[in-house]
């Protein structure tokens, strides 16, 4: 799997496809803004299969210098569980390895808490000695 980082080219098609593929609908719903979205990103890092055909997305939107917020990171289906999603999650961590905060917001699945947990993520109930809360807002 090779990753790439922002600057390469992703077209805007590659980037709705892959969205689809994981049933993100509220993002293919409305492609202007989704392209929009992926080009306003601070990073934007790329997985793509031995044929060049893009596989798996991360993009982070960044101060760089306090906060780094995880936006989206995605892999096709087909490609989950071939280590892309790890991938992704640290050239994330590369590029911001000097930001205090990696935040992210995702859904409620099973798979989900496991594997960002198993990247050394913590829920924000669970932080001890005192939880944190996180809020947010979704429209």
């Amino acid at each position: 799997m090779d990753s790439g980082l922002a600057g390469g080219p992703v077209s805007d098609s590659e980037v709705l496809a892959l969205y689809e593929s994981v049933g993100w609908s509220a993002y293919t719903r409305d492609p202007k803004v989704t392209t929009a979205a992926i080009r306003g990103s601070s990073l934007v890092a790329t997985a793509r299969n031995a044929g060049g055909g893009l596989v798996g997305l991360a993009r982070a939107i960044s101060d760089d210098a306090t906060i780094c917020y995880l936006q989206d990171i995605l892999v096709d289906p087909a490609f989950q569980k071939s280590g892309a999603g790890r991938g992704l999650l640290e050239a994330v961590r590369t590029r911001y390895q000097h930001v205090r905060q990696l935040v992210l917001i995702t859904d409620d699945e099973p798979g989900q808490r496991a594997f960002y947990e198993a990247l050394g993520f913590t829920e924000g109930s669970d932080f001890r000695p005192d939880p944190v809360r996180i809020f947010a807002q979704f429209r």
